[in-house]
């Protein structure tokens, strides 16, 4: 298997999640802020991505995919290409002229693309999603995967005729993203905040998780589910969503999604107008609304490890269950654990096989708790016709036979 695990983590990686998938063998860094995702780290990632692709379909999502090269001039029409207003920008020059940069997001190429799809109220409203590489030049990336120069983002994006009409699929979003966290595992650490809506609207929301490790900070409302941000909590905030000083509690939090009102900023700028019932000419009301499969993934290992290693929630674990050969030299402990593997193969059970010789069984345990697989399964000769299963989270395992373990594995 390619990624190999460690016995000890990286001395410059801080944050608990990029240690513990370095050591697993999940990732591999390749210069502060940029990650290889090695075949384990990629089974979580592709589960993460389908999870949120399912949700974006329900509502109403077409997938599409645009480009990682982008035309400045594009940029240029919103005023955000100039350094001033945005400075994490990755530029630079064609060998025959010209300058292109890498998305930083993608408002602004798929609101122009729009403009050739979009004519008429009939061809409204439109929600477009993707998952699209992005890079910033950030001056200090840290924490692993949290904070990186390049990255994976869900970015969705709706174009709706009239506010009224944004603000009923604003809500549908909302509660699509509710349900990915709940899918992920991290639904009930994860809380709907309200922040700056910057020159959009009063506010924007984001979905933080709560977490000793993170970066930002929170006002939370635990009875009412919902939280403030820092950076716009005050008295008049307070008042507006009716919410008790004595109420919050202030902690600490990762950003795992965000939802903006965009208005028609991008669609005035671009010329993206369509034309009413009526025949009057209109701009496109917008949403923007993203999440970072990385992040997220990351965020899961901050919250769910021991000091054995990480312990996936099950949609989302590289494997369901790990299954190791002891005394490999004995053939009938072999030939009964690759008939496991072929059983439990054929019923579509994802297995991670350890038929590794020359491993001691405590560094096969020590593997297989620091991967976070939820189940493990033991074959040797001190187990006989039976097998012992253990589950990631309990301390004790059991024996059982083969369809006994297929029973609780299902």
């Amino acid at each position: 298997m390619i990624g190999k695990t460690k016995k000890n983590a990286p001395k410059d990686e801080e944050g608990i999640s990029a240690r513990l998938l370095i050591k697993g063998g999940f990732i591999h860094k390749e210069i502060a802020g940029v990650y290889t995702f090695l075949p384990l780290g990629l089974r979580v990632l592709n589960k993460i991505v389908q999870i949120i692709r399912e949700e974006m379909i329900a509502i109403d999502g077409q997938e599409m995919s645009l480009t990682a090269l982008q035309n400045p001039e594009i940029w240029k029409k919103t005023g955000r290409y100039d350094d001033s207003v945005v400075d994490i920008w990755f530029k630079t020059k064609f060998k025959n002229g010209g300058e292109t940069c890498l998305a930083i997001t993608h408002e602004e190429p798929l609101t122009n693309l729009m403009v050739q799809q979009i004519e008429s109220y009939k061809d409204l409203p439109v929600y477009a999603f993707q998952f699209q590489t992005k890079f910033r030049n950030e001056i200090r990336p840290k924490g692993g995967l949290l904070r990186v120069r390049e990255f994976l983002m869900k970015d969705l994006y709706s174009f709706d005729r009239t506010k009224e009409e944004h603000e009923k699929y604003y809500e549908r979003v909302k509660q699509a993203y509710i349900k990915i966290w709940s899918r992920l595992g991290i639904g009930e650490d994860t809380f709907l905040t309200f922040a700056s809506g910057g020159s959009f609207s009063k506010f924007s929301h984001e979905f933080q998780t709560v977490c000793e490790t993170g970066e930002d900070t929170i006002y939370l409302d635990r009875k009412k589910k919902i939280a403030i941000n820092k950076e716009v909590y005050n008295e008049e905030v307070l008042k507006e969503l009716n919410v008790k000083k004595e109420d919050l509690e202030e902690v600490k939090a990762i950003e795992v999604g965000n939802i903006f009102p965009l208005g028609t900023k991008f669609s005035e700028a671009l010329g993206l107008y369509y034309t009413d019932e009526e025949g009057k000419k209109k701009p496109v009301v917008m949403g923007s609304y993203g999440i970072g499969p990385g992040r997220v993934l990351a965020t899961i290992v901050e919250l769910k490890h021991d000091e054995k290693g990480i312990m996936w929630p099950e949609n989302v674990a590289p494997y369901k269950l790990m299954l190791i050969g002891l005394n490999p030299e004995d053939l009938n402990v072999k030939k009964q654990t690759e008939e496991i593997y072929k059983e439990l193969s054929s019923e579509g059970i994802e297995i991670l096989y350890d038929d590794r010789e020359n491993i001691t069984a405590g560094q096969k345990f020590a593997d297989c708790d620091l991967i976070g697989i939820p189940y493990r399964v033991v074959v040797s000769q001190k187990t006989g016709d039976l097998v012992e299963v253990k589950k990631r989270n309990e301390k004790e395992a059991s024996l059982v036979t083969t369809e006994e373990m297929l029973k609780i594995i299902k």
